[in-house]
């Protein structure tokens, strides 16, 4: 698909197009849909079981009842930006928000930034 932004639902495209421009800033990165992720860069990655493949570096996804913020790969907690980006729930590499009204765009940046330096630390991470 040539434009992933395409796939979200037109009542939530304004806030997808708000997010796309975020992500595209921080990562410099054009978006590539994952199933139903619109993810930027990618990193390939190898598991202890010997199962291995690609996936997008960070990313999101507009959900019926939330957005959710693919920071991978998910290890670290980030305290203080977390305290910063306004109320949430987290799953272990998701960060789930109901709307970007409620989320500052700062520590949003900077989550997205410490995500991809974590996760540069396991693996190279380039552009997709």
């Amino acid at each position: 698909m040539s434009d992933p932004l395409k796939s979200v639902a037109t009542a939530k495209r304004a806030e997808a197009e708000r997010l796309d421009a975020i992500f595209r800033d921080v990562t410099g990165w054009s978006p590539r849909l994952w199933r139903d992720v619109i993810g930027y860069g990618q990193y390939h990655y190898r598991t202890k079981a010997g199962a291995e493949g690609d996936f997008l570096a960070t990313g999101f996804n507009m959900r019926a009842r939330d957005i959710s913020l693919h920071i991978l790969p998910g290890y670290s907690e980030f305290p203080e930006i977390a305290a910063r980006l306004g109320p949430h729930k987290r799953g272990r590499s998701c960060w789930y928000v109901k709307s970007l009204d409620v989320v500052d765009e700062d520590a949003l940046r900077d989550l997205i930034r410490a995500g991809l330096a974590d996760l540069a630390k396991f693996a190279e991470v380039k552009a997709t």
